[in-house]
Formats: structure tokens, C-alpha cells, sequence
């Protein structure tokens, strides 16, 4: 037995712990749903309705502004109620609009765009697809207030550096209304945990799945080939964070369009190749929504699989993305927090949409040259499909390459590059979410950083090397307990957005 083998075994009492604590779910109408979920939701729909449902109604905004549009206006406006502060002395952040989108999408755009969908079909069929899109449009909204306080409560040294996220408009702005404690504990307890959630799911699972691509695609099966592929991966991640939120902004606004262009192209060839499916594809994702198969757990079942993958994929709540948001040249809060809400289109609406689509179009397709479908939605009740062909068992990645490679031969070859570009592009996001989290507990020195590069670099080795179930399974259930102290936060700082949100736009109106 590995090292790695007897960490993993030792870690996994641990791991199913916490992992039902932070999935603990309460039962309605018969259904087993996570508390979290429960948490999740109600926040977004109650921020969507407050704020007049900004994913649509601030779209134009939002792309206005992450185009440039009210740079000008950002680098010269006077704050009326300090009209003697000159704009050049005003101005703080360290990366554009586009950059800090850059960066917070690069964090959730990657495998759950690929496996994870494909898990949400597997289990909740196509009608899971419409749950998914829904989930994406409320988390618009979360995105909206997190990252919008996470401006505001940002801190910025002399020399410029940015520190902020909801570690810092948890204490900070409790403090203001009078919880300090409250928001002390929330604040400290937010940054252990992404903390931890930048060793495993950030970082450890990222280089695991990213070695095993990279090995199955070269065909290589040496003993330490792992080893080798993570050196590879922390030399090249080092080069990144070594230069900071700048150079991390740099490199992911160049990656995340680039993968994300590529996959989005595959898959408009797909939707273009059986453009005669789409009235099928729909039909099939309404009823499934609304009136579901046998099999597949009723409605609620469905809706639940649906929402939980887009929860998992898009982030909306965890606060993560607040992180490197704040980190934006602006002196309006509220510009970009509009700007973040277009992450969750991006990444769930979108993305995560087209590959559900491709799913049940190979189906379809399957369906339609050998009289049968190709699987039967629900699978084995785990994230995998049976193919009725021939027995065989696939799920997550295996099954989205298939359906892609059935109308693009070899695509899986530039899946799998995908992947690796998915996951590197993680993995120097989440080392800014953790780093800046470390600095909030253990200070600001030059130690610190280094401690933290340092150890973030050691988990890339291990991750990709051995094969430690158990302590990412723990350290990805962190990611989702983020939503814990965060949303809490969310519940009594959400009136501070809207007061933002309107000195932004009357700053644009007075400018017109």
C-alpha cells in the first residue's frame, strides 16, 4: 500500500464526517434535501426579487461596463461628499473589469462544466437541464451582492495591493452594524476553510484529474509518471502566482476565453450538425422539468439534481469570486458586482447548457439509428449510464467525450487538452482565494506568502501523484461550507448593495 493509499485511508472517517454535516438535509414531502441547497436558493430568489431580477434588467449594464464603456467616468469622477479628494489619489485596484471576470471565471469554469453536467443527466435526465439553467439565473444575483460588498469592504495598502473578499465585508461590515463578534467569528471562519478548500478542491483535485487526462491521452503508465506531470504543473503554476492577482489576471483573461471559445465552437458544430434535434432536445427538457419519467425520483428529485449540480458548478454563494473581484480598478463597488453576475451565465447558462444539450443529442441521435436510445436516464442511481449495447458502465468525463466524439472524431483529444487548461486556470484562481484567506489569518509578511506558495505547490505534487480520494472528497465538501458564514453575511449586508447599486447608476445619469 502507497503512502498516499494509507493517508487516504487513515483521512476517510474525517472526510464522510464533515461531508454529511455539510450535506446534512432535512426531509420534505418525502425528500432528503442538503440544508445548504435550501440556503442557496432562498437567498438567490430573495436577492432577485429585492433587486428586480438583475440578471436580466442590469445585463446591459454589465456589459457595458466590463467593455469600458464607463472607464472614463470611473478614473475622473469626485465623490460629492469628498469633492476635494483628486480621482488620480482615488483611484485603488490592481486589474481591469474584464481581468477580475477573467480570473473569478477561470475559478469555475472546468470539470463541472464537463463531468458535472454529465452527472445531472445521468441522474435527473434532461429535465434536470431546465433546473440547472434556472439555478444559474438566481445565482446571477448572488454573484451581484457578494462581489459588490466585496468591493466595498476591500482593503488597499500604500503601494496598491488589494486584500478582500467575504472574510473582509464579513467583519468589516457586521462591525458596522454593530455585530462585530458575529461577523469577527464568520470572517475567521470563512477564511480556514477556503483555506483548506484551496489545498483540495482547488488545487489537489485539479492536478489529479488533469495527470490523468494527460496519462490516458499519451498512453504512459509508469509508477511516478504522476510525480513528474505535478512537478511539471507547480513549476508552471509557480511562474503565475509568484507574480501576484496581476499576473494571474494577465494569464487567465488570455486562457478562460481561449478553452472556453474552443468548447463552446465544438459544441455549436454539434448543435449545428442536428440543428433538427433542438425541437426534440427542448421537448425532452420541458416535460423531464415538469412531468418526469419513472425512475427518476419525481419532480422535486429532478429539480434537486438540477440545482445542486449548477450550485456546485457556478459557485453563487460560496463568495469565492469576491475574492478577485475586489481586486478591480473602480471607485464603484456596485460596477462590479454587475460585472460578476455575468458568471454564472457564463458558466452554468451557457456553458453548462450546451454540453447538457450535446448529452441528449447523442442520445437522440443513438435513439434514432438503432431504433433504442444509447442509455436509459437515471443510470445506476450513482452518476453513471449503462450503454444498452454493451453492458458497459460510463459517467462523468467518459460520458460527455463520447457524445462529442460522435459527431467530432478524436475530440477527445482536445477535451482532454481542455481539461488541463481548465484545471491549471483553477488552480492559480484558487491559489489567490487561498493565499489572500492565509494573509487574513497569519498576516501580511513576506513569511507568510511564501509559507503559502509554498505549501499550495507541495499539494499540486501530491495531488497529481497519489490518489487521495478522501482528503479532497473533505476538502471539496469546504467549497460547498463556504456558503455557511457567507451567505449569512449576505442576509444582513444586502441593503448596503442597493444603496451602491444606485449611486453607480446616478453617476452614470449625471455623466450623460
Amino acid at each position: 500500500m502507497s503512502v498516499g493509499q494509507k493517508i487516504d485511508r487513515s483521512f476517510q472517517p474525517f472526510a464522510d464526517v464533515w461531508e454529511s454535516l455539510v450535506l446534512y438535509p432535512i426531509t420534505l414531502g418525502g425528500y432528503e434535501i442538503p440544508i445548504i441547497l435550501i440556503l442557496l436558493v432562498s437567498g438567490a430568489t430573495f436577492f432577485t426579487v429585492y433587486f428586480g431580477v438583475p440578471g436580466i434588467t442590469k445585463l446591459p449594464l454589465s456589459l457595458n461596463t466590463v467593455r469600458g464603456k464607463y472607464d472614463d467616468l470611473e478614473r475622473n469622477y469626485r465623490d460629492p461628499e469628498n469633492p476635494d479628494v483628486i480621482p488620480d489619489e482615488a483611484k485603488g485596484g490592481e486589474v481591469s473589469h474584464f481581468q477580475a471576470l477573467a480570473t473569478a471565471v477561470s475559478g469555475t469554469v472546468g470539470l463541472g462544466n464537463i463531468a458535472g453536467v454529465a452527472v445531472a443527466i445521468a441522474l435527473g435526465g434532461p429535465g434536470a437541464t431546465f433546473w440547472m439553467i434556472i439555478c444559474g439565473l438566481l445565482g446571477m444575483s448572488t454573484k451581484f451582492v457578494e462581489c459588490t460588498l466585496g468591493v466595498k469592504y476591500r482593503d488597499i495598502e500604500d503601494d496598491g495591493t488589494v486584500h478582500g473578499g467575504p472574510m473582509y465585508y464579513l467583519s468589516r461590515g457586521l462591525t458596522d452594524l454593530k455585530k462585530g463578534r458575529l461577523g469577527q467569528f464568520l470572517g475567521g471562519l470563512f477564511a480556514v476553510l477556503c483555506v483548506g478548500a484551496s489545498f483540495g478542491g482547488g488545487n489537489a483535485f485539479q492536478s489529479n484529474q488533469a495527470a490523468s487526462q494527460l496519462s490516458s491521452l499519451m498512453g504512459i503508465n509508469f509508477q511516478t509518471n504522476g510525480f513528474y506531470i505535478g512537478i511539471a504543473l507547480a513549476v508552471l503554476v509557480a511562474i503565475v502566482i509568484i507574480g501576484g492577482i496581476k499576473r494571474i489576471a494577465n494569464i487567465t483573461e488570455k486562457i478562460v476565453p481561449f478553452m472556453a471559445g474552443v468548447y463552446v465552437l465544438a459544441s455549436l458544430i454539434i448543435l449545428g450538425a442536428h440543428y433538427d434535434y433542438i425541437d426534440d432536445a427542448l421537448g425532452l427538457i420541458l416535460e423531464g422539468a415538469f412531468t418526469p419519467m419513472a425512475g427518476l425520483g419525481g419532480l422535486v428529485g429532478v429539480l434537486i439534481v438540477g440545482f445542486q449540480r449548477a450550485a456546485f458548478s457556478n459557485e453563487a454563494g460560496a463568495g469565492s469570486a469576491a475574492i478577485a473581484h475586489a481586486a478591480v480598478k473602480t471607485k464603484f463597488p456596485a460596477s462590479e458586482g454587475v460585472v460578476a453576475l455575468l458568471e454564472p451565465l457564463i458558466d452554468t447558462v451557457i456553458v453548462c447548457t450546451m454540453t447538457a444539450l450535446v448529452i441528449i443529442f447523442f442520445n437522440i441521435d443513438g435513439g434514432l439509428k438503432n431504433v433504442e436510445s444509447i442509455f436509459t436516464y437515471g443510470g445506476d442511481g450513482s452518476g453513471n449510464v449503462t450503454l444498452k449495447a454493451t453492458g458497459e458502465s460510463v459517467g462523468g468525463v467518459e460520458l460527455t467525450t463520447m457524445a462529442y466524439d460522435a459527431v467530432i472524431p478524436h475530440f477527445s483529444y482536445v477535451l482532454t487538452v481542455a481539461i488541463i487548461l481548465f484545471a491549471f486556470s483553477t488552480m492559480i484562481s484558487w491559489s489567490y482565494y487561498g493565499l489572500q484567506s492565509w494573509k487574513y489569518l497569519f498576516g501580511r509578511s513576506k513569511a507568510a506568502d511564501l509559507t503559502y506558495k509554498l505549501l499550495f505547490l507541495v499539494f499540486i505534487v501530491i495531488g497529481a501523484s497519489t490518489t487521495l480520494n478522501a482528503v479532497v472528497k473533505f476538502s471539496d465538501a469546504m467549497i460547498l461550507a463556504l456558503v455557511f458564514p457567507n451567505m449569512i453575511g449576505l442576509f444582513f449586508l444586502y441593503p448596503k448593495v442597493k444603496l451602491e447599486l444606485k449611486r453607480y447608476t446616478n453617476a452614470i445619469k449625471s455623466q450623460m
